[in-house]
This record gives C-alpha cells, sequence and structure tokens, in this order.
C-alpha cells in the first residue's frame, strides 16, 4: 500500500551497495512525471519469489526481472493506485553486470519498464509505442539502455 508520501520500495531483504532512499525518491519521479501523479508500490525480492508471482498470476512457470500488476482505474480524479510491481534483485545484478552499468540503475530500468506497463502499455501488442514511450523516458531521465531496446539489438 502506498505511504502518505506516495510510491514506495519495499525490499524483501537487505541488499547490498543498494540506496533505499535513492530508489525510494526514483520511484516518487516516476509517479510524477510517468505516472501522472497515481502511486504504485514496488517490491525488490528474488529469483524463488518472482518465479511464484509469475506462476500464480501468468500461468508461467519460471523466474524473470519484472512483473507488473495494474490496480484499479481511477474512479474519480483522485490519484488512486497504479498498481504493484515486483522485481528481482537476483536478475537486476546479473543484467547491470551484462550491460556495464550498476544494479541501482538496472533497478531503476526496470521500475521504468514496470510501471510503462502500469500505465497500460505493452511492448508485445502495441506495434512500438512502449519502445519508444520507455526510450524518451530513459533518455529523460538518464538510464542505459532499456529493457526492449536490449531486444532490439
Amino acid at each position: 500500500m502506498s505511504s502518505p508520501e506516495g510510491s514506495t520500495v519495499t525490499f524483501r531483504r537487505e541488499f547490498p551497495k543498494l540506496r533505499p532512499r535513492a530508489l525510494a525518491a526514483f520511484a516518487r519521479k516516476l509517479q510524477a512525471e510517468v505516472a501522472k501523479g497515481r502511486p504504485f508500490d514496488c517490491l525488490i525480492t528474488g529469483d524463488a519469489e518472482l518465479r511464484r508471482l509469475n506462476r500464480q498470476f501468468l500461468g508461467k512457470d519460471c523466474a524473470t526481472d519484472v512483473l507488473s500488476f495494474p490496480g484499479c482505474a481511477p474512479r474519480s480524479r483522485g490519484a488512486a493506485p497504479l498498481g504493484d510491481i515486483a522485481i528481482s534483485y537476483a536478475r537486476a545484478r546479473v543484467q547491470a553486470r551484462r550491460f556495464g552499468h550498476a544494479p541501482e540503475d538496472e533497478l531503476r530500468i526496470l521500475m521504468l519498464h514496470g510501471v510503462l506497463h502500469l500505465v497500460g502499455l505493452d511492448h508485445e501488442t502495441d506495434s512500438g509505442k512502449m519502445a519508444r514511450a520507455e526510450r524518451r523516458w530513459r533518455v529523460r531521465l538518464g538510464l542505459p539502455n532499456g529493457l526492449i531496446e536490449r531486444t532490439e539489438i
């Protein structure tokens, strides 16, 4: 559940070299700029939990890097919660190493990707709309290459 300050980032356990406050501030930046003020919650956890969530909600028995769970559409002008995101720190760490940047940057990339899904974009069905949006936001937020761009390489 979102805090009075807005979007939250919850860590299932302590992860070395991560700055929880910086990631929470980034989540609130995404809330303000990408999600148009709607808060979301982000869970940073491990592969086992991502696999369980993927199996339970999407019927896919494998771990993944990020999952998005949209919330309810707002009934009025209030900022109804956008939904939830779950990210595997283990996957983020491996991907960061592979692409030559810090795990914290990879978590930001995954968080952005998740929020874009929460606002209704879907790179599997939207003829490149999400890819273009992710690229624009990645540049604006000073992030390395995003998930969709990597698959296009």
